[in-house]
């Protein structure tokens, strides 16, 4: 039998390694694309790389998703069974500063996924998206069937977008997708933007840590085992299209299109303040804080309802911030070499 090849967008980034590290373990093969921008210490990338490559069934693609015809010709030279396009411009805040980084890898980049799709169909495409489309939802916790027009910031803009763009071409072309909106993702090898290393560098430096909106924030934290284990479960759960227009109640499938979007979270709304607890005890240190207002783009509250992930594959992640901060700080502490 053939070897199963996966195709990763975006697999040198925090997820995407994590997630092709797991697919190689399996014994699959991993066509795996990235660009290793600047957007954070590209040395980092580089690292996660070099511990896929040590797997022979890992190829190497360094590119933009947003290049005219680079997906078209990976998918027409490999024909992939599974995509999953993680690569895009994350963070909220930055979107502020830099819009047009997120219409050209989010925007721009999924169409020239889905037009590779459209041309030699996988039998599944799983696409990220993000909790940020909830926006101004303040019914928690979030179900995948509310209603979600209110983004508060141009990233998770462009993260409805995409589930919009899909649906279509699920709808004209028969494509299966599966779109599943991440929570708050941690753990090893996570970007330095990120709270926990922000966090852990600053109580291992002695410097203050900035907690915003006064620490009055909940955050559904999802350590990312949990959450690239619930994205290789979904890989098998492939949407059908109804063939009567019905479907299920409390779920998310169209009726119109083999599509589906699903929410992958810890399904437990998290104090900021709890998470940093965590953090200082595997640190072994205090945190001096900062308080300020609440940033703009952002929300005070995320949580996910997760319960048709685990109807569709009888999975619920259920690390704990405890354990999963612990593991945090014991990377964080051997990578950057931490006395």
């Amino acid at each position: 039998m053939a070897r199963r090849t996966v195709l990763v967008t975006g697999a040198a980034g925090f997820i995407g390694f994590h997630l092709s590290r797991l697919l190689l373990d399996e014994g699959l093969s991993v066509v795996g694309l990235d660009n290793h921008n600047d957007y954070y210490d590209p040395r980092l990338k580089d690292a996660r790389e070099a511990d896929l490559l040590r797997n022979s069934n890992y190829l190497s693609v360094k590119a933009n998703v947003e290049e005219q015809g680079r997906l078209m010709g990976l998918f027409e030279a490999h024909r992939p069974d599974v995509v999953v396009h993680l690569a895009a411009q994350a963070g909220v805040r930055y979107s502020i500063d830099n819009p047009r980084a997120y219409t050209e890898a989010n925007l721009l980049g999924t169409f020239e996924l889905l037009e590779a799709a459209r041309a030699f169909p996988p039998r599944h495409t799983l696409i990220a998206s993000t909790s940020s489309v909830y926006g101004a939802n303040t019914a928690m916790p979030y179900r995948e069937t509310d209603k979600v027009d209110s983004q508060m910031s141009y990233y998770a803009a462009t993260k409805k977008a995409t589930e919009a763009m899909s649906h279509s071409y699920a709808h004209l072309f028969g494509c299966p997708v599966t779109m599943f909106r991440f929570f708050t993702v941690y753990g090893p090898w996570g970007r330095p933007d990120m709270a926990p290393y922000l966090f852990t560098s600053a109580i291992f430096d002695g410097r203050p840590i900035k907690v915003f909106n006064h620490g009055d924030m909940q955050r559904d934290f999802t350590y990312v085992v949990d959450l690239v284990r619930g994205i290789r479960l979904l890989m098998d759960a492939i949407p059908e299209r109804p063939d009567d227009g019905t479907v299920p109640e409390g779920d998310s499938l169209s009726p119109v299109a083999p599509w589906r979007v699903v929410n992958i979270g810890n399904g437990e709304a998290v104090k900021l303040l709890d998470f940093i607890g965590a953090i200082e005890q595997a640190a072994g240190g205090k945190a001096e804080k900062q308080m300020l207002p609440i940033q703009p783009g952002d929300v005070p509250a995320t949580w996910a309802d997760t319960t048709l992930l685990r109807q569709l594959t009888g999975y619920t992640p259920k690390t704990s911030v405890i354990e999963g901060a612990r593991s945090y700080v014991d990377w964080h502490r051997d990578y950057y070499a931490v006395n």
